[in-house]
């Protein structure tokens, strides 16, 4: 039954963020018809099939239970505010646009970064981010522009327009910053900021200080369950060129 119950609830899920997102095909939201459908063939080999399998299913079920449990909990700890004060820049790490417009979740971290440079009117902040399909502008220029509607000085802006992951941000993003060994603001979503930190040490950071900026409530599941993959992902990559 937990199983059978697991899948009625991934497919529950589903429902409720096309229904939020009023679209069928939202970010991510793919996995969980799929998941739903492999917890259903689990219900049905525990229920039907030998004791074998059934021990087989249960043990994997419950394995990947405990790295997935494991994992998150690695990225809800990387979400809370370690403050900003002492910190000359921020970076804000892009998100898609349509168009020429900014999406809800890179308005939230936007909206993050000008409450900061509204309080810290010294400060600079860098927006990342190149031009993705279905954009016409580079993300960077896009950020900007919402900045300045949001009345800050354009002269505090600085784009790095180049980008297309959030590696490449803070890659490219370094050459921006005078002093990459002291305090550096990184501006994203709650539920990335585990992996943007960890890529801003990667690329040499010696001090990210974590910004983060909310997510609306209904995808947050969604986007944490995808920040699971990106995280392994990003752990793989490193293994391999290491391993090089």
């Amino acid at each position: 039954m937990v199983m059978l119950a697991a899948a009625a609830l991934c497919l529950l899920y589903y429902l409720l963020i096309s229904a939020a997102m009023r679209k069928w095909n939202s970010t991510f939201a793919g996995f969980w018809p799929g998941a739903g459908a492999v917890c259903l063939a689990g219900h049905m080999a525990v229920t039907w099939g030998p004791r074998r399998l059934a021990l087989t299913v249960w043990c994997l079920f419950l394995i990947a239970l405990f790295v997935f449990a494991a994992v998150e909990l690695l990225i809800l700890t990387g979400m809370r505010e370690e403050g900003g004060d002492d910190c000359p820049v921020i970076l804000v790490l892009g998100a898609q646009i349509r168009g020429r417009a900014v999406t809800v979740s890179l308005r939230r971290r936007l909206d993050r970064a000008a409450a900061w440079l509204e309080r810290h009117p010294g400060g600079r902040v860098i927006v990342s981010g190149g031009r993705g399909k279905g954009e016409e502008i580079t993300e960077a220029a896009a950020m900007a522009a919402y900045l300045e509607e949001r009345g800050i000085d354009r002269e505090r802006i600085l784009l790095e327009d180049a980008s297309t992951t959030t590696w490449e941000n803070l890659l490219f993003s370094k050459r921006y910053i005078e002093d990459a060994d002291g305090p550096v603001g990184i501006v994203t979503n709650n539920f990335h900021m585990y992996r943007a930190k960890a890529y801003a040490r990667r690329a040499g950071y010696r001090d990210p200080r974590g910004l983060p900026a909310p997510c609306g409530r209904v995808l947050f599941l969604n986007y944490m369950t995808r920040e699971f993959f990106a995280v392994w992902k990003m752990w793989i990559a490193r293994k391999q060129v290491s391993g090089r």
